[in-house]
């Protein structure tokens, strides 16, 4: 009987505090403006910081202000830049966008005391491993966004270029040569 009555009563409290939420939610429910969310979704959604904003959606909060130029996401480059000056229709100088130079974060075993912070500040949780135990990255979910080395105590975690393997070779881009034979 007091089973029975407990269940029942759990229910329905349950039932009454979902529907308390779900009018909460209609009702108090903020309204964020479409071309945040566009130019958010054009933004690699990593919340690496790079750009000098706490994520991706301050970022493009800040674009859609005008308070941020369209060169804003260094790990998006020149081929992000055009997008978001394309979307609002901004003059683009790319003179001084760097396009970022492929690397990883390589742990070195010789000195790695497992002491976790590095994997405590990564936003893709590109480190694994265990307290008091070596770590490792894994370079597909590596973004080289370099926290994991400003807090590594030990500095045995460094930036690598990006080894070349059949997975990830691309053509070069051919460079234009003019009638007289000299580059452009």
């Amino acid at each position: 009987m007091y089973v029975l009555s407990a269940i029942v009563s759990l229910t329905l409290l349950g039932f009454f505090l979902g529907l308390l939420l779900a009018i909460a939610g209609k009702y108090l429910k903020v309204e964020s403006s479409p071309l945040v969310d566009e130019l958010e979704a054009l933004l690699p959604g990593s919340q690496c910081g790079q750009c000098g904003y706490p994520g991706c959606r301050p970022a493009a909060e800040a674009l859609a202000e005008g308070k941020a130029p369209a060169t804003v996401c260094p790990p998006g480059g020149s081929a992000l830049a055009e997008q978001l000056a394309t979307m609002l229709n901004l003059d683009l100088n790319l003179s001084d966008v760097k396009e970022p130079e492929a690397l990883v974060a390589r742990v070195s075993e010789d000195t790695c005391t497992g002491c976790t912070r590095c994997f405590k500040v990564c936003p893709t949780d590109a480190i694994v491993g265990a307290p008091k135990q070596i770590h490792a990255v894994v370079a597909d979910a590596c973004i080289a966004c370099k926290r994991c080395v400003e807090v590594c105590p030990t500095e045995c975690l460094q930036m690598h270029p990006i080894e070349v393997t059949l997975r990830n070779w691309r053509w070069a881009k051919p460079t234009l040569v003019t009638t007289e034979g000299a580059l452009c």
